[in-house]
């Protein structure tokens, strides 16, 4: 089990090297080739996201003893894709404001207030953005935390299960022992008489 997790860890290393390439590389880049490079990008972080998703279902199929290690692991490089993601939004926003700046032109006077409004505005979308990532975050906190509730009371039952059956065998042997007690009571008693 683990050495597929450790399969994923070297793909993740990677993968995460050659997109961290690639984002310094957007900025300096224009034209087609800046396009091409958003796009090859964005199609490598989902497969980084994927490769989490795979890495994460490994997790849930380690031993619980060793869990806590591996899902340490693996939050850091939930952390590490979330900086990722972040440099890239920022490396296309500086696209972004490249090709709005082709579009508009250079006139000065009334663009610069729209300018400075799609700037209000695209911060406002990014918080907006930021607070839905937490907010998706904390979900998948809550969902980790349920699946772990479930199986420590999937094992709660099995002990409860277990104890349940030693209890019916005392009971057993108690029934027994009290059977023995009263033949040997009757017999005793039978022979007081004679």
């Amino acid at each position: 089990m683990s050495s597929d997790f450790e399969a994923y860890e070297q793909d993740f290393g990677t993968a995460t090297a050659e997109i961290t390439n690639k984002i310094g590389r957007v900025p300096k880049l224009s034209g087609e080739e800046k396009t091409q490079l958003v796009l090859n990008v964005d199609k490598q972080l989902e497969e980084v996201r994927e490769l989490l998703e795979q890495m994460d279902l490994e997790v849930r199929e380690i031993p619980v003893q060793s869990r806590a290690m591996f899902n340490s692991r693996l939050k850091s490089y939930k952390q590490e894709m979330e900086k990722l993601e972040k440099d890239f939004k920022r490396s296309r926003i500086a696209y972004s404001d490249e090709v709005r700046n082709d579009l508009l032109g250079d006139d000065a006077g009334s663009s610069e207030n729209q300018l400075i409004k799609l700037r209000e505005e695209r911060a406002h979308l990014l918080d907006n953005t930021e607070k839905i990532e937490r907010s998706s975050r904390r979900l998948e906190a809550g969902y980790q935390i349920a699946v772990e509730t479930e199986q420590v009371g999937q094992e709660i039952l099995a002990n409860l299960h277990t104890d349940r059956e030693k209890i019916q065998r005392a009971r057993e042997r108690l029934r027994e022992t009290d059977a023995n007690l009263g033949k040997s009571s009757r017999i005793l008693t039978g022979m007081l008489r004679r």
